[in-house]
């Protein structure tokens, strides 16, 4: 009897958070498995725990060429992917008093930018695969306006709307599309929050949720529960109502701004 490959994933910003957590649970599962990151030392950590599994693929990816080049580096090793997961971002805050555009471009570019450079040469690869996946991180806070998150907001709010976009165009060829919008989950970029994260997961509780869903390939998994079961009547009341929530969550000092 032949024996089924070991599935093929691509995973970005797997060197810490909730990417490092989803890494150990692909890689425990027994499939194969190229990592991203600008951060070279966990992954190589990464490969030595795992022999045989990990193919480091390390750079920046708002950098479009590296990118490129990572997508021929796995074409050259492996020749397709089965599943791509696109991980990496990050988060920064804005104080409308001291506005600053620089602050959205950044992270534009990391959350939104980013991973269209990784979609172009990821979608070559997925053709040749098997029942082929393609997954974005997006967020909770796409389903309501919060203070201060102008910028990750308007980031993942495009990468939600890229993804869903693309999951019609690519519905045609068999290629699924599935998108995440976490609450709030416990990682170093998370403890740089200066306010209350309700019902907040562990990173590891997290990273075998969304493991564990992804194996049905549904069009979202928006997690934890009871958090979205609060959040989502939210998102449906008239903008005014909203308005005035906002108005109440805001507080006289910001967040500290992530470094990376």
């Amino acid at each position: 009897m032949s024996r089924t490959p070991p599935r093929r994933y691509w995973l970005t910003g797997a060197s810490s958070g909730i990417g490092a957590a989803l890494a150990e649970e692909i890689l425990k599962s027994g499939a194969q498995l190229a990592v991203s990151s600008r951060q070279l030392a966990p992954l190589k950590v990464l490969a030595q725990r795992y022999p045989g599994q990990v193919l480091v693929v390390a750079g920046d990816l708002t950098d479009s060429q590296t990118v490129r080049e990572i997508g021929q580096q796995i074409e050259q090793v492996w020749g397709a992917l089965d599943s791509v997961i696109l991980n990496a971002g990050t988060c920064e805050y804005v104080d409308a008093r001291q506005f600053d555009a620089s602050i959205i471009e950044h992270v534009v570019r990391t959350n939104l930018l980013a991973s269209s450079y990784c979609i172009e040469p990821a979608l070559p690869l997925l053709r040749k695969g098997t029942t082929p996946h393609l997954v974005g991180m997006a967020s909770s806070v796409t389903y309501l306006p919060l203070p201060r998150a102008e910028a990750y907001g308007a980031s993942k709010a495009g990468l939600r709307y890229l993804f869903e976009s693309l999951r019609i165009d690519l519905a045609i060829e068999g290629m699924d599309v599935t998108i995440i919008s976490p609450g709030f989950v416990e990682t170093p970029l998370t403890a740089k929050n200066d306010f209350p994260m309700p019902l907040s997961w562990p990173v590891e509780k997290a990273a075998r949720h969304i493991f564990t869903h992804l194996k049905q390939r549904p069009l979202e998994i928006a997690f934890p529960a009871l958090f979205m079961a609060a959040l989502w009547p939210l998102s449906k009341l008239p903008a005014r109502l909203q308005l005035a929530i906002g108005k109440r969550m805001v507080r006289s000092s910001p967040p500290l701004r992530d470094p990376t």
